[in-house]
């Protein structure tokens, strides 16, 4: 196993997706118009590169906590901190390819409409390839994020709406219809998005060059689980299970399942806002269904702080509750007994990879506010284990599947 460390300088995504006209995207075949040397072509290979390769590090602490090899993709080492550089730049390439081509003199300015890590990748990548970018903000956003989007570099942002649908709303039917140069950025649903996405999966595969035991990534829209789905199928690991996280309250996804239908959550309740997708995009449903190999899974706000400090204690790594949920399945028996309610055994060898999504939104003070909060959940494990390293009646997830369903109020 190849274990990369790479730097922003050196980064190259992988392989086996197109590059020949976009040296550092993932841009689809059906995006590429310009002829083979033509102006726009070069013009294209002058812009910088939107995202990085980012490490794939074995972790002993979380290794040793688990009983079974930790890795965790390190996302959170991307431009905007998180996952989202990949897809959302991979949009942005390929939107500038198609303006260069039609119109080349014509000005564009990119717009998004996110209250978290999306608006912060749209900025950082429109910055990056020359462009303004504007973003739509709920009104609840808080003053941090406002301020690290606007050193991302976007050119405004504006705060409109309650929910993230309400900015989106006012984004296309207010602000973007008065620019004809304007370009819509969306979060998580399109394809050119998933494409990018999946640049992760096949760097794991070129880092561990093994097919894993399981593979763990957070759900919020579906974005980042559409991209690995896709390049799972082209790298034949279609058989490898797949762990899709959610907290309870951000959980479209695990809803759906249990109501066998595409659902929309009434609102947003957990405090994972950057897993708020009132609901999962179609495609995402579409994976879920047609996917034996996936499991939905839904675990408290509680746990998913757990997990944030103790990666901070284990690792030294700061990271949102949304990525918090995939890593504390490795604490006090979880993994293993969802890998049981399954019908699948880890043993010390198994492999098992956890994209750690990154997030801006935490900090050292609320990282400790959590920790004040939700110190109970710690005891409230230890009381429940009875000694035998398994979770107690509390710390039961939701894990839904094809077949398998495990209910929170039992053992």
């Amino acid at each position: 196993m190849s274990i990369d460390v790479i730097d922003s300088a050196s980064a190259r995504p992988a392989p086996h997706l197109n590059d020949r006209n976009i040296h550092h995207a993932a841009a689809t075949s059906s995006s590429i118009k310009t002829a083979p040397h033509s102006r726009n072509e070069v013009m294209m290979n002058e812009y910088p590169r939107t995202w990085v390769k980012t490490p794939l590090k074995e972790s002993a602490a979380l290794s040793r906590a688990a009983g079974c090899r930790v890795f965790l993709k390190l996302e959170n080492l991307q431009p905007s901190g998180s996952f989202k550089s990949r897809g959302v730049g991979n949009y942005m390439l390929c939107r500038l390819r198609e303006r260069l081509t039609d119109s080349p003199n014509t000005p564009i300015h990119f717009y998004s409409s996110s209250g978290g890590n999306a608006g912060i990748a749209c900025a950082y990548a429109a910055q990056s390839l020359g462009y303004p970018a504007t973003i739509v903000v709920p009104t609840a956003t808080k003053p941090a994020m406002i301020s690290k989007m606007r050193t991302a570099g976007a050119h405004d942002v504006i705060s409109h709406g309650a929910s993230w649908q309400d900015a989106d709303g006012y984004l296309r039917d207010e602000v973007l219809c008065k620019d004809p140069n304007g370009v819509y950025v969306p979060p998580f649903d399109h394809p050119d998005i998933w494409e990018g996405n999946k640049t992760t999966a096949y760097e794991i595969r070129d880092q561990l060059d093994e097919k894993p035991d399981v593979m763990i990534c957070s759900v919020g829209g579906g974005g980042l689980f559409n991209g690995f789905i896709k390049a799972m199928h082209e790298m034949d690991w279609g058989d490898v299970p797949f762990l899709a996280m959610e907290t309870i309250g951000a959980d479209s996804l695990n809803k759906s399942v249990i109501e066998g239908k595409h659902i929309t959550l009434p609102r947003i309740t957990s405090r994972a806002t950057c897993l708020g997708a009132i609901r999962i995009a179609n495609k995402t449903w579409e994976n879920m269904q047609a996917n034996k190999n996936v499991q939905s899974i839904a675990l408290p706000d509680a746990e998913a702080a757990m997990g944030c400090w103790r990666l901070a204690d284990d690792e030294r790594i700061l990271v949102e509750m949304a990525c918090g949920v995939c890593v504390v399945l490795c604490y006090d028996g979880r993994l293993q007994k969802i890998m049981s309610s399954i019908g699948k055994k880890l043993t010390p060898q198994s492999r098992v990879v956890i994209t750690v999504c990154g997030g801006s939104d935490i900090s050292v003070e609320s990282l400790y506010e959590m920790r004040k909060e939700y110190a109970w959940v710690e005891k409230t494990v230890s009381d429940g284990t009875n000694g035998s390293g398994a979770p107690g009646s509390f710390t039961i997830p939701v894990v839904v599947g094809h077949e398998h369903q495990i209910d929170r109020a039992t053992n």
